[in-house]
């Protein structure tokens, strides 16, 4: 059974991990050339949606390692 301790640290843990991923992705969307979303949406890159997506799985495995311990 679930104790309120462990769904606290669960929940505050998510929360973190997703402030931490939005922040980095801001990042690195500030740290590349060009707007990001532009290129994605009104150009319709895909090479850049490719980037995109693995730089946001990459920085979720870290993100996931670093919580997991």
């Amino acid at each position: 059974m679930i104790t309120l301790n462990t769904f606290l640290a669960t929940v505050i843990y998510a929360g973190l991990g997703i402030v931490i991923f939005v922040v980095s992705f801001v990042l690195v969307d500030r740290l590349t050339p060009g707007e990001l979303w532009k290129e994605i949406i009104e150009r319709q890159n895909t090479a850049v949606a490719l980037l995109a997506g693995a730089v946001a799985i990459g920085i979720s495995s870290i993100i996931a390692a670093a919580v997991h311990g």
